[in-house]
């Protein structure tokens, strides 16, 4: 175990089984980009403040933009320090010697942590959204293939009306742009200040914590942050971690859209619908059954959901209880906050690569099609553009409806006799023509297209 950044204190060494159960690094390993750029941050609002010299602060510089090209790389970061800040500290002391040991100079880890986390959070935000927009594209895509595609739309899992293929696909296209927009707000609202200390701020101004970032840092400048501000209220500063909530949050969302697209492709891959195929790459067979082609990636998208909302619950609960400031219960919110990133963005580029390569079955979704009491709504339209109320032709078109089922006689078979003992206004070529798929999506006027 490295030296730690605290101890003097303490007249006896902390209980191994404690530090085994209390350290982090094993997962904040996953900060050391983002706690060397802070870093980076720090020395020069050291600088400013007049309490490292140049020579000092050229140092520091040097061995944190070597460390920072060796952590790109994938450093090997072992798991014998307490935690990845310890860890930096003790590699920038190894290489600048005394000048090492002022980089912990108006710093706590406290302050250190919220910044770290927060630019991991808005570079993971952005991330997210390039993968999100791939996705749409893909769907986008998918549509453009089928532009005039009719399937039968659902409620409660039933018939209910025809729409178009490219509306169905469109449906979960508006509901990435939410996704989309609701991480990017996240994003803005997370503000990159440093100064807070521990908790009661530092003895340096809080003009010298305004820090512009330039080209010598452009790592920073990637993931959006142009400059650093000193705390509103640095003891928020350290123990807010809303935005981990929040994150975890949206993510849950976006999670909730997958899965529910997740489910209607495991849905219609199925014998019983046969509507669209499952490309072989993306899902498994069975061990026993040789016919079996399971959509098994699918069902791990619905499946992890769940895991997501066991994400956002742990860190409500972790919280919710927590007196100000610090506490190091907040340790315990990196592993669902990360795990929640890496999940999303796997299922985005899985899904990806999956919309591009479905192929649907349009022979099979015009059976579907076949079903007259998918047009039983546009029929009641009919009757009201003749003049009876809605209530009326809901009654009449439900009548008539029952009796098809009933008797087994389809609507477009019965004679014109039959017809008007349900109302005297269905004349049959009319209600034939309307028994269309092509005539009830285009009857749909109230759409944008």
């Amino acid at each position: 175990m490295g030296k730690k950044l605290w101890g003097g204190r303490f007249a006896k060494a902390i209980d191994p089984l404690v530090e085994e159960f209390s350290k982090s690094i094993q997962y904040d390993k996953k900060l050391a980009v983002y706690d060397v750029l802070g870093s980076l941050v720090h020395i020069r609002v050291l600088k400013a403040a007049g309490l490292l010299s140049s020579r000092e602060f050229a140092a520091l510089n040097k061995v944190l933009m070597a460390l920072l090209k060796k952590m790109k790389r994938g450093m090997a970061i072992p798991d014998r320090e307490e935690d990845i800040h310890t860890f930096i500290q003790n590699e920038v002391i190894k290489s600048a010697g005394h000048a090492g040991l002022k980089l912990q100079t108006a710093r706590s880890r406290n302050d250190q942590v919220a910044f770290a986390v927060k630019l991991y959070c808005k570079d993971m935000l952005v991330e997210a959204n390039i993968d999100i927009l791939k996705l749409e594209q893909a769907f986008l895509g998918l549509a453009k293939k089928y532009p005039s595609t009719v399937i039968p739309g659902f409620t409660h899992l039933q018939h209910a009306q025809p729409v178009y293929l490219r509306d169905y696909l469109g449906a979960y296209v508006e509901m990435l742009k939410r996704d989309s927009k609701r991480l990017q707000e996240i994003n803005d609202r997370i503000v990159m200040s440093m100064g807070s200390g521990a908790l009661a701020g530092t003895p340096v101004a809080a003009a010298k914590y305004a820090v512009r970032i330039g080209m010598d840092i452009p790592e920073l400048l990637d993931i959006g942050v142009d400059s650093v501000t000193a705390p509103v209220n640095s003891l928020d500063t350290v123990s807010d971690r809303d935005f981990v909530i929040e994150i975890i949050a949206a993510l849950g969302i976006l999670a909730t859209h997958l899965s529910r697209f997740a489910e209607d492709m495991i849905l219609w891959a199925t014998k019983e619908f046969s509507f669209v195929d499952i490309d072989d790459a993306y899902c498994t067979g069975s061990s026993l059954m040789p016919q079996k082609k399971n959509p098994d990636t699918l069902e791990l998208v619905r499946g992890y959901a769940g895991r997501l909302y066991g994400n956002l619950v742990s860190v409500m609960a972790l919280m919710k209880g927590l007196p100000l400031t610090y506490n190091r219960d907040m340790q315990l919110d990196k592993e669902p906050l990360f795990n929640s990133f890496e999940t999303v963005s796997m299922e985005l580029r899985v899904l990806t690569g999956l919309v591009k390569s479905l192929k649907f079955n349009e022979a099979q979704i015009a059976r579907h099609l076949a079903d007259e009491s998918l047009y039983a709504t546009d029929l009641a339209y009919y009757l009201v553009d003749k003049g009876v109320p809605f209530a009326e032709a809901h009654g009449i078109v439900g009548r008539l409806v029952r009796f098809s089922a009933d008797s087994g006689t389809a609507i477009r078979a019965m004679s014109e006799s039959k017809l008007k003992e349900f109302s005297d206004k269905l004349i049959k070529r009319e209600v034939v023509k309307l028994l269309d798929p092509r005539v009830s999506v285009v009857s749909k006027k109230s759409i944008k297209r």
